[in-house]
């Protein structure tokens, strides 16, 4: 199916709004980038597209405004300052993919409303480097209108996941996923520690037992997942209690002059599940002391 191409405006060039605005390039949109430095955009220029010496400039430019800056705090003051502002911004669709807190999200939807425009958060999940590959995916929520009518222009970046119409269910998603990913990295380096405080290859170790061993436990996420969602924390492998019995992991760490602090916080609350009487169920049930219904 051909693309229909449409005019966009990338405000910021950074490492990640110099890999969007390349992505739209790639699939033929008409680009217009602006950057308060405004060196950044001369290869973007010499490949075909315009540069804004103003950010009202840009904004009159594109029907769609990406907008891909440090924080949210200079956000608001770049589209409401002398010359951009309701009279540029009216009938466009700002989507946002600065990284944020589900507050700061809402607040901009409801700035942005205010000059006339719609708008979209997006939380990227992807490196610059992988930005258009099968490996990428964007999260947003917002407009659904917007989503809809432009997506043909969000998935020339990555995949995209539409969550809803509360903006501040993609900054949400994007911190819980992120969350999963240091989980991941603690074990890890707590996992290399002791390989290495042994005097082990950590790279033998990681690519022949480790990445096979978190694979297979990877399997079992989805039904925690169904546990977690019903409060039905039955056991389905070793109960709490058995798990706890011995704290063989913080023991074994610190003979090795490895430090437990990355693993402890988890076998704490492990411990407080079981003391509070739930000894007999599954390590789902833990959830329950970080986050209570």
């Amino acid at each position: 199916m051909t693309t229909v191409k449409k005019s966009v405006a990338v405000l910021g060039l950074g490492s990640m709004g110099a890999a969007l605005a390349d992505a739209l390039l790639v699939a033929g949109h008409e680009v217009t980038v602006w950057n308060r430095t405004p060196g950044r955009a001369e290869g973007f220029v010499a490949r075909g597209a315009r540069r804004a010496e103003s950010v009202a400039e840009a904004v009159t430019a594109g029907e769609i405004v990406i907008v891909c800056i440090l924080d949210y705090g200079d956000i608001g003051p770049l589209l409401e300052q002398r010359g951009v502002g309701r009279a540029a911004l009216q009938g466009r669709v700002v989507v946002n993919v600065t990284n944020g807190s589900p507050e700061e999200a809402c607040e901009m939807a409801e700035r942005v409303a205010a000059l006339g425009a719609s708008y979209l958060d997006g939380g990227i999940m992807a490196v610059p480097e992988i930005i258009a590959s099968p490996e990428a995916f964007v999260l947003y929520s917002g407009s659904r209108e917007a989503f809809e009518a432009h997506r043909g222009v969000l998935d020339a970046f990555a995949r995209s996941v539409y969550l809803g119409e509360d903006p501040g269910l993609a900054p949400l998603h994007d911190l819980a996923l992120l969350s999963g990913m240091y989980g991941m990295f603690g074990g890890f380096l707590h996992a290399a520690a002791l390989v290495r405080s042994a005097g082990g290859s950590v790279a033998e170790f990681t690519t022949t037992l480790l990445q096979p061993w978190l694979a297979a436990m990877a399997g079992g996420l989805p039904a925690m997942a169904a546990q977690i969602d019903s409060g039905d924390y039955t056991v389905t492998g070793s109960p709490l209690a058995m798990q706890v019995a011995h704290d063989s992991i913080g023991e074994v760490s610190r003979a090795q002059g490895v430090s437990p602090e990355l693993f402890a916080p988890l076998f704490a609350l492990m411990e407080r599940r079981v003391a509070d009487g739930h000894g007999s169920e599954g390590l789902a049930g833990v959830v329950e002391l970080v986050h209570a219904r």
